[in-house]
Formats: C-alpha cells, structure tokens, sequence
C-alpha cells in the first residue's frame, strides 16, 4: 500500500497530470457522441427543454442525483468531515432531509400544473407578465450565481488535481469548462444533458462505493474501528462529538440553523431540479424519480461519512488543510493513499464530469427561463412559434456560458461558499414560499408573488452582502474591509420568513382578485393530472 502523503508530498500528485486528463478526456469523447445521438430527436420546443418527456422515472432520478451531487457535495463534504467530524456529516444529513420537501410538496403537483420552467407554474393563475418577469430574474439569479460557484470550483481545485497552480492555467480550465458546457447544452439539448448527468451520476457514486469498501476493508468492516482510528490520528476525542465547528458560539450555533433552513427549503426551489419533474411522462413518474434520487443521494451521503472519518484517520487533517485545495482536497488524497495515480486520476475525472454535468443543467434551465418567460410570453406575448424560441435559446446558451465563464474567472480564488449560499438562499428565499402560496392558498394574488419573490431575493442578496461572508472576517471576500452589520453567514433564517410574511401581507392588502375559475382549474390539475397533459404539450 503507497504511504500516507505529507505535505510535502503532495507534489508527487503532478505527477498524474497527464493520466487525469487522459481519464477526463475519455469521459467527454463517450458523452459527446451520447450527446450528437440524442441531439437527432430535438425538434420540438418540449424536446429541447423537457427531452421530450421520454425518461422514465429510474432514469430521470439517476439524472436528479447527476445534478444535485455536485463536486461541493463530494470534494466539500467529504473534507468537511475530515476537518470537524460530526458537523461536517450534518451537511449531508440537510442536502438528503431536502429531498422530503421536494417529494411532498412539489414534485407531482409541479409536473401535473406546469410546461417547461417554474414560471408556468406560478403565473398559471396569475397575471402573466408581471409573474413571469419575477420568475425568471429569480431562477437567472440562482443560476448564475450558482454556475459561478461551480467554474470557480473548477479553477480552484485544479490546483491539487492536474497541478496547474498558475492563474493562466486555471483561467484556460475554465475556459474549457465553459466551452464543453456550452456544446452539450447547445447540440443535446435537455435530452443529452440529462444523459451526461445519468453517466456522471453512475461514476461519482461507483467510485465513491469503491472507496468506501477500500476503507471498510482497512478496518476489517467495523465502523468503530474507523472512527477510533479517525480519533487517534487527529489526537481530538471531539472529532465525533457535535459541535466542532458550529458549537463555539450563540451566533455559530444560529447560523447554523439558517444555513441548515436554506438547504432543506431552498432545495425544494431550485430552478434547475424543479426543471427535471417535466422531463417524465406522468405525475406518477415524477414522484418515482425523487424517490429513485433519494435512494442514491442518500446511499452517497453514507458514503460521505465513511470517505470523510476514512481520510481523518489515513491522511490527517494536517496533510489536508497543508494541501493545494486545502479541505477539498481530502478525498483526491484518500484515493491516492488507496490506490495510487490509477486511482486519483479517476476520482478527478469523476470531479471534473460533475462540474461540467451541473454547469450543464443549469445553463439549459436559464436558457429555458429566458426564451420561455421573458421572450416568448413577456416580449412576443404568446406569439412565437417553438422554433423561434428554441433558435432564442440556443444564443442565450452562448450568452450564459460566456458570462459564466468570464464570471468564473474572475471569482477564481474567491469564498465558493459564498456563491453556493447565496443560490440557496435566493432559491429559498424568493422561490419557495410563492410556489407553497400558489399551490396551497386560494387567496394568493399576483400582488403577494411578486412581493415575496422580489423581496426574498433582495433581502437574501442584501443581509449576504453586509454579512461576515463578504467583510470583517479573516475568510471574507474582501479581506481588509470590514462592513458587516448583519453577523451571520446566511440569511435564511430571516429572508425566508420574511419572503412568506410579504407573500401573505402583499395578498391581504390587494383589494384585487384572481380569476376563481383559473384557480380551481390549478388545484384540480395539481391534484389529479386532469388536463395536464394537454397543457404542457401544446
């Protein structure tokens, strides 16, 4: 077995440089001419955004479970584990605990009622242009700040996976990102971008069971042996104890509950997962694709658990922090204590697919929300045919992946958690609380959306900016400024009661109603799919 890496010999990692591309390179080759087949059957404006409804629930779930472990949830995760033990795990307990939310109150009900983005959904009894306005600048803002999180992802941990430490060199990885991104979302469409998160998903999840077994095998299948061992290495009994990291402090333990409330809520409100109910048959279905991705996000998440204790206890936390990726390095340093260069550079590869799958899904879903909302209901007014919105689109692709792309390279280097955060907590903020209204609540007026979407969106942008994620921390984006009034790092904890409170006092003071027949015609294709149908292929 190759010994434990020091610090010091982290170099030898580049020396697997060219084996990482060489893996990475396989992997586009095989999804690219996935995606040139699946591109032969995009001629309608459902089988560009919605691949034609033709996945099955298993599959569609494989696909949710591509999209939502990102390589925060792999390389983060795992590290956070490694570093503070138990609040590391609490992470993956939040993201898995989300996927509730999605099932009971979303999933089916957002299949039956909505087309192709959430929009359709909260503007269906509504009035459609002011709605669909405020539903899209929310859905491009999570996006976007989102697609930064993971290009800035990219660049920042290439570093210790292809040891290119230059900021050129990290720009030009970016830049390829960016560039692969836009081909799939460009050819494939929805239907080879969900294939590339289905392949994506099958890797992360076979490589991270491979690791698993290999560090079970270690201590014999005992867990308390693992956890003894991750105890003796970081000479710390609290590493198993809740409290290492959010315990320290009243403020600490708060911000951990607003963190924990936009994972859970703003899961449930993400555009770009929302956007995956529409792609099955039936309502039937899409309930059996977040079960299906339940299952695998949750089998992940275990695995998490043993690859974060695994690489306490084989590599050490002080390996980890002295690394290139700091805490996200601690799995690629597990696998190359495991197995070699073999090893590290599947498990890089496998981090640089799920990038390029996310990024992905995300940019069709802001394609889809501006060609969609903005251009063919708010700007044609309903009357541009499928394939001048496709044709729409597909430029807005290009548009999106070149600001991602520009945006990536500059947050290069910059707090990736920052962005992350804010995408959750926007998502939960101005999102979630108008979609409960407008499937739940008769009385929900048009005045009460856009009040909780604009003002979930502005307070959740607003507390973040003059937060201690920004400035007046060691760890700030701007280090040397110090401007935060607002002392925790998210805002959820007061930006989604806020967005809830303002939807309900922007429909109690509208002395407007919505149309009542509109409204029952909602809640009964909600509940029963009567309709549905018709609706979302026509």
């Amino acid at each position: 077995m190759i010994s434990i890496p020091t610090a010091v010999d982290v170099a030898a990692l580049k020396e697997t440089t060219l084996l990482n591309m060489g893996i990475f390179g396989l992997f586009v080759a095989v999804t690219m001419v996935i995606v040139l087949r699946a591109s032969r059957n995009n001629k309608t404006a459902a089988d560009y955004y919605a691949a034609g409804r033709s996945f099955t629930g298993s599959q569609n779930g494989t696909a949710i479970a591509g999209d939502y472990l990102s390589a925060a949830s792999f390389l983060g995760i795992t590290g956070a584990i490694a570093i503070n033990g138990y609040d590391g795990f609490m992470y993956s307990i939040g993201f898995l605990v989300a996927w509730l939310v999605a099932l009971l109150l979303v999933a089916e009900l957002l299949r039956n009622t909505g087309k192709f983005t959430m929009a359709d959904v909260l503007s269906f009894r509504l009035k459609q242009r002011p709605v669909r306005i405020a539903a899209a600048i929310s859905t491009l803002a999570v996006c976007f700040f989102y697609l930064l999180a993971q290009m800035a992802g990219a660049g920042s941990l290439i570093s210790l996976l292809l040891g290119i430490s230059d900021w050129g060199g990290q720009a030009l990885v970016i830049i390829v990102v960016g560039a692969l991104m836009i081909m799939y979302v460009l050819i494939g469409g929805m239907k080879g971008t969900t294939w590339v998160q289905i392949i994506k998903a099958i890797l992360l999840i076979a490589g991270a069971a491979v690791m698993t077994l290999w560090v079970l095998a270690i201590y014999g299948f005992n867990l308390s042996s693992l956890l003894g061992a991750a105890v003796d290495t970081a000479n710390n009994p609290a590493v198993l104890n809740p409290g290492l990291q959010y315990g320290k402090t009243e403020t600490s333990k708060l911000d951990f509950m607003s963190l924990g409330l936009a994972l859970v809520l703003g899961t449930a409100a993400l555009p770009h997962v929302l956007m995956r109910f529409y792609t099955v048959p039936t309502a039937k279905e899409a309930r059996k694709s977040v079960v299906w991705s339940i299952w695998l996000i949750g089998l992940f998440y275990l695995f998490t658990l043993v690859l974060g204790y695994g690489a306490a206890a084989l590599v050490g936390a002080a390996t980890i922090k002295a690394a290139p990726g700091g805490v996200n390095s601690a799995a690629p340093l597990l696998a190359f204590h495991l197995g070699g260069p073999l090893l590290l550079g599947f498990i890089s590869a496998v981090a640089f697919a799920t990038i390029l799958a996310v990024v992905a899904g995300l940019t069709i879903t802001a394609a889809a929300s501006f060609a969609h909302d903005i251009y063919a209901s708010v700007i044609a007014k309903g009357k541009a045919d499928a394939d001048t919105e496709v044709k729409v689109a597909r430029r807005t692709v290009v548009v999106i992946g070149v600001l991602a792309i520009v945006g990536g390279i500059f947050a290069n280097g910059q707090n990736v958690a920052f962005l992350v955060a804010l995408a959750f907590a926007v998502a939960a903020s101005a999102n979630l609380p108008t979609i409960i209204y407008s499937l739940f609540w008769r009385r929900f007026t048009t005045q009460g959306a856009i009040w909780s979407m604009y003002g979930g969106l502005g307070s959740a942008i607003l507390l973040i900016a003059f937060s201690p994620v920004v400035s007046g921390a060691a760890t700030s984006m701007i280090p040397g400024s110090n401007f935060a009034v607002f002392p925790l790092s998210n805002p959820g904890i007061v930006s989604i009661p806020l967005a809830f409170l303002l939807g309900w006092l922007g429909t109690v003071l509208d002395k407007k109603t919505e149309d009542p027949a509109k409204q029952a015609e909602m809640e009964v294709r909600s509940l029963t799919g009567v309709g549905a149908e018709k609706a979302v292929d026509h």
